[in-house]
Parts: structure tokens; sequence; C-alpha cells
């Protein structure tokens, strides 16, 4: 395979979004399992007798009746009094359970629900596709994962047993009072011992989960350029789109383009348009200046005006980051703005001279983003 096919890129989110979309999302069962039996769990420690003497009340009332209630028999009446008996203990559990299934598997996805999951796929009930998921990779993989929750949650029951064998053997004696409450604690005990395997599991499984899924969503090189592409469009759309922005910004600056002497440049991201006008302003006047787009825009109109351009990038710098357009410069950058001026005005005479060196004062260097460079 070329290099180009091999898919060695971590997904983008783009790619995320996409797979999620067609159902691909974030999902572990055992993060469910285990929420849903220490809830579970917890609720039988807590809520448990009120549910068994919630039955034995419905029991009591099943098998106790009157001469009344054989004269007067309305089933209907019987069975909304059982519902109502029964029923509030068990919505207790049945409610937060049908909550933790939701937290538990639209958390890890984003809370991210996908219609598409609900939706009837043949490849379900296709046996091939069936021995496939049993036999191939995801297959031996979920085969190893059973085999160590048994392993697990096994080695958990055998030390619960030790510690209650004791227990468990002398439910035969005793009253049935005692005997219910071992019963009920050798259970709850269990239960709680089973979830706490279930959560190490779970913990365990939500990042395996995360690295097979990325391991899917995994890009090729060629995939990263079409989702460039596809993000920042064609290089012609691109091109255009500069091309308009520039139009913009020379919409802007035409008209002090015209009127300016020269422009420094830095020389491709820095543009200052100057001029020196003693009726306008006793110095040296900035009528505009530009970065990116816009100083490409200023330079085009300088070369359409015939305006001079001088690559001095510190200077254009300088002055770019120390004046605002429509402002003279600061009185530290006059000896160099005169030279530059006086070497424009020597070109406009037809000399020949070679262009000047300038010193700019230390405190006035700037780098590309505006910091002073000591």
């Amino acid at each position: 395979m070329s290099e180009a096919g091999e898919k060695t890129f971590a997904p983008t989110e783009k790619r995320k979004r996409d797979a999620a979309l067609k159902g691909d999302v974030l999902r572990s069962r055992e993060l469910l399992t285990a929420a849903a039996i220490l809830f579970g769990s917890a609720w039988l420690a807590f809520a448990g007798p009120w549910l068994l003497q919630a039955l034995g009340t419905l029991m009591r009332e099943g098998l106790l009746f009157s001469r009344s209630d054989v004269e007067d028999f309305r089933p209907g009446a019987l069975l909304y009094g059982g519902l109502a008996t029964i029923l509030p203990p068990i919505m207790t559990l049945a409610l937060p359970v049908a909550v933790l299934a939701l937290l538990t598997q639209l958390g890890p996805a984003d809370g991210r629900w996908v219609p598409e999951n609900l939706t009837f796929k043949g490849s379900r009930i296709n046996p091939l596709s069936g021995i496939k998921r049993m036999f191939g990779p995801n297959g031996w993989i979920e085969m190893g994962k059973g085999l160590l929750k048994i392993a697990l949650l096994g080695s958990i029951a055998l030390l619960w047993g030790r510690n209650w064998l004791a227990t468990i053997a002398g439910m035969g004696s005793g009253n049935l009072s005692q005997q219910l409450s071992a019963g009920w604690g050798a259970v709850t005990s269990l239960l709680f011992a089973l979830s706490t395997g279930l959560v190490v599991i779970a913990l365990i499984d939500v990042p395996i989960q995360l690295v097979r899924r990325n391991q899917r969503l995994k890009m090729s090189q060629q995939e990263m350029r079409d989702e460039n592409k596809e993000a920042e469009g064609s290089p012609e759309a691109r091109a255009h789109r500069r091309q308009r922005q520039r139009e913009i910004a020379a919409g802007g600056v035409a008209h002090a383009m015209r009127e300016a002497q020269f422009v420094l440049t830095n020389p491709t991201h820095f543009a200052v348009a100057m001029v020196y006008d003693p009726d306008k302003a006793a110095a040296p006047l900035v009528l505009a200046k530009g970065r990116g787009d816009k100083a490409q825009a200023m330079k085009d109109l300088a070369r359409e005006y015939g305006v001079p351009m001088l690559e001095y990038p510190q200077l254009a710098r300088s002055v770019y980051f120390t004046t605002r357009e429509n402002q003279t410069i600061r009185e530290e950058l006059y000896g160099a703005i005169a030279a530059v001026l006086a070497f424009v005005l020597s070109l406009k005479r037809g000399e020949k001279r070679p262009a000047p060196l300038i010193q700019i004062p230390v405190e006035l260097h700037f780098d590309a983003d505006g910091r002073v460079i000591s």
C-alpha cells in the first residue's frame, strides 16, 4: 500500500462528527452494566425492605377476603390496589436505572443521540456478517474481554463465598427472622462485591473503546488532503477569495495611494504609504498602512500609479506600529524618513544613487507581531 493510502493520521474532529452522524459513537456496555448493578445493589440495601413489605402487603390482601369481597367482586379495583402498592418501590428502581442508561451511553458520546442506530440493518441478522464478527479481530477481542470478566467476577465470588461460607451454612438453624436477615446481608454483599468488579471492568473498557474508535477512524494522507480541500475550497476558489479581498482593500486605499510619494515595505507583510507636504503637516505623514492582503493591494496600486516602493523592513515595521493613518511620524524617525525622502526625490530627478543606509533607535525595533526587539 502506498504511503498516501496508509491510515496513520489521528482522526480530525470533522471525521469524528461525520462518523457520529452515521452511528459510530463511543459506547461502552460495560459502563452501563456497572452503573446499573451498582445502583441496584445500593437500592436493595436501602429500599429493598420497602419492596419486601409491599410484596407482603400484596400477598396478604390477595389471600385474605371476606363475604363482601365475594358478593361485590371487582377485579379492576383489586388490580389498581395491587399496582398502587407495588409500583412505587419498583419505580424508584426503574426510573433511575433508565436515567443512568442514558447518561452512561450519551455521556461518552458527547450527548449525541443517533437515530440511525435504531433503524433496521440487514447486516445485523445476516449469518455471514455474524460469523465474520465472531471470528474477526473484534470477535477475538470481545472473547478475551469475556474471559477476563469471568475470571475477575469468578474470583470475587470465590472470595465472597469464603467469607460468607459459615453464615450460609448456619442458615438452617435459628429463627426465621435471623435467617432472612442473614440471607439478605449475604445477597446484598455479593451484589456490592460483583458491582465493584464491574466498575473496574468499565474503567478498563472505556479507554479501550476510545482507542478502538480512534483506530477505526484513522485517516490516510489522501483523506487529510481531501478534508482540507473540502474545508478550504479549491485552489481556484481560494485565489478568487484572496483577489476579492485585495480588491476590497484596494478600494479603501486607492485615494491615499494616488497622493503617496513613496511606500515602505517589509517586503511582503507590511506596507506604509507616506507623503511629505509642508502645506498639510510639518512632518512626513502616513496616508495608509496595511499588512497581509491590504499590504498586497497597496503594492499593486503603487505599481499601477508608479509610486516608488522601498524595502526597509525594520523602518516599515517601526512606522507601522508607532503611527496611525493620517498622523505624522514620531520625532525619533525624522532622520530615517528624511534620508528615504531625499532618495525618492533624487530618483524623480533621474539621478542614480545608492539607497541610503538608515539608523533606527533600538527602542523602535519591532518584530512582525509588534513586540519590541531588545
